[in-house]
C-alpha cells in the first residue's frame, strides 16, 4: 500500500521540532535558521533593537498592561547612560496564537536582536518556534506552562514554571485549614497554561491524600459557570482549585460564592494580577495564590523597582507580572552591554549578534526585582525565593492586595 504524504500540519510541526543539537550547526555553518535579513549588519543607531510582544487587547490584556508598565519602567531606569541601550519596540500580540505569531514575524523581519514575550503560554507554543527557526533569542516574562524552554535553544524564561510554584499554595491551604478533605478542580481545557497547571495541581493534591472528587472543564471565553459549579457543589467540596485566566477565573469565583460556596479557594498563576479585583470583587477575599515575586524583598534592585512603580502608579504595589517584565528587559540589557564590552557588536551581522546575545543571556547572573536569577543550559530560570499570598480586599470591594503568608 502506497504511503500517504505527510499532511501540511505534520510538516509544520516537524519544522518546529529542530533540536538544539541540530539548529546550532545549521546556524553556524549553513545559515539556515536565520531570516532573510540575517546577513545585514546590525543597526545600532539608537540602541540595540529588541522587540516585545504583549497581550494589549483581548481577554489577556489585563496581563499585557501590567507587563507594559514593567518594560517602560525598566527602559526608564536602564537606558540612560548605558553604553549600549536597548531600542525597544512593543507590538500587540492580542490574546490568541495568530496575533502573537504575526507580531513575532513583524519584529524578526524588522531586525530585532531578541524578543520578550509573548504574554500567554498558549501563544508561546505557536510563536516561539518561529523565532527558534530564525535564530532569535526569546525571553518569556510570563510563560509558566511545562515545555516552554524545550521548544528550542533560543527559548528561555524569567517566569518560574508551574511545577515549582503551584504545589506551594496547596501546601499552604492545608497548613491553614487541616480539616480540608474534599477538593474540586476547575480548569480551561482549551488553554495550554491551564491544562499544564491543573495536572500539577492534581498531582500535588493526590500526594497530600486529596485525590480530586471532581474535575470540571471550562473554556477560555466562558462567562456562565452555573452547570460546572452546581455539579461540583453537589459533592460538597471544602477546597476549590482553579487553573484559569484572570477574566474567566474572576467570574467563576464570584459565581461560586454567589451560589453558596464558603470553603477555601486556591488559584493558579493566571490570576496573579490585581486586575482580578474588579472582576471577582468581594468574592476575591481570602483566595490563596503562590507567587514568584514579593514587593517586600529587601534587595536594592527590588527597592528601586518598587519605588519607581509607586511613583508611576500613585503609590500602588507592583504585581508579579510587572516585576517579571522588568526583569526580562533587565536581563537582555545587561547581557547586551556585557557582550558589547567583550566584542563590539558594530559591524557584526544581525545573525551573529542574535546568536551571541542568546549565549550571553544564558550564561549570566542577574540581580533583579525577583531576586538573583540565572538560567539552566536549557533556558529555565533558576530563582531562589517563592511565596504564598492571600488576597485581602478593601472595604470598597473593588481593590485589594496580595498579603504574604510566609
Amino acid at each position: 500500500m502506497k504511503a500517504l504524504p505527510p499532511s501540511p500540519e505534520l510538516r509544520r510541526r516537524q519544522g518546529w521540532a529542530l533540536s538544539r543539537a541540530a539548529c546550532l550547526p545549521i546556524l553556524l555553518l549553513l545559515n539556515a535558521c536565520g531570516g532573510s535579513n540575517g546577513n545585514q549588519p546590525v543597526n545600532l543607531k539608537g540602541g540595540l533593537p529588541v522587540g516585545a510582544v504583549l497581550s494589549l487587547t483581548g481577554n489577556a490584556n489585563v496581563y499585557g498592561q501590567d507587563q507594559k508598565i514593567g518594560l517602560e519602567l525598566a527602559q526608564a531606569a536602564l537606558k540612560p547612560g548605558s553604553p549600549l541601550p536597548l531600542q525597544l519596540r512593543i507590538e500587540d500580540g492580542g490574546s490568541d496564537e495568530a496575533g502573537a505569531t504575526s507580531a513575532f514575524n513583524l519584529l524578526i523581519k524588522g531586525g530585532s536582536a531578541a524578543l520578550i514575550g509573548p504574554t500567554l503560554s498558549q501563544q508561546a507554543f505557536a510563536a516561539d518556534p518561529i523565532a527558534q527557526r530564525r535564530g532569535v533569542a526569546v525571553l518569556a516574562p510570563s510563560n509558566t506552562a511545562t515545555g516552554i524552554p524545550e521548544l528550542g535553544s533560543f527559548i528561555s524564561r524569567v517566569s518560574a514554571q508551574s511545577s515549582v510554584i503551584a504545589p506551594l499554595s496547596i501546601a499552604k491551604a492545608l497548613e491553614l485549614h487541616p480539616q480540608i478533605k474534599r477538593a474540586a478542580v476547575f480548569y480551561a481545557q482549551d488553554d495550554a497554561y491551564s491544562t499544564a497547571e491543573t495536572t500539577i495541581f492534581q498531582k500535588a493534591l493526590t500526594e497530600k491524600g486529596l485525590k480530586p472528587i471532581t474535575v470540571q472543564r471550562t473554556q477560555l471565553n466562558d462567562q456562565d459557570f452555573l452547570n460546572q459549579i452546581t455539579a461540583a457543589l453537589q459533592l460538597k467540596p471544602d477546597l476549590v482549585v482553579l487553573s484559569l485566566q484572570a477574566v474567566d477565573g474572576g467570574n467563576l469565583i464570584r459565581q461560586l460564592r454567589e451560589l453558596g460556596y464558603k470553603g477555601t479557594i486556591v488559584v493558579g498563576n493566571g490570576m496573579n494580577t490585581p486586575n482580578i479585583y474588579p472582576i471577582c470583587q468581594r468574592a476575591c477575599d481570602g483566595i490563596l495564590i503562590a507567587q514568584a515575586y514579593s514587593p517586600e524583598l529587601p534587595s536594592a534592585a527590588n527597592r528601586a523597582f518598587v519605588a519607581s512603580y509607586k511613583a508611576k502608579q500613585g503609590g500602588a504595589i507592583p504585581p508579579q507580572l510587572t516585576a517579571q517584565a522588568y526583569a526580562a528587559y533587565q536581563v537582555i540589557a545587561e547581557a547586551a552591554a556585557r557582550l558589547n564590552q567583550q566584542q563590539p557588536l558594530q559591524g557584526k551581522s544581525l545573525r551573529q549578534v542574535r546568536l551571541l546575545l542568546n549565549k550571553e543571556i544564558l550564561s549570566g547572573s542577574y540581580d533583579t526585582p525577583l531576586g538573583r536569577i540565572s538560567f539552566s543550559p536549557a533556558g529555565e530560570v533558576q530563582q531562589e525565593s517563592f511565596f504564598v499570598a492571600q488576597v485581602r480586599m478593601n472595604t470598597d470591594g473593588r481593590s485589594g492586595r496580595f498579603a504574604l503568608l510566609n
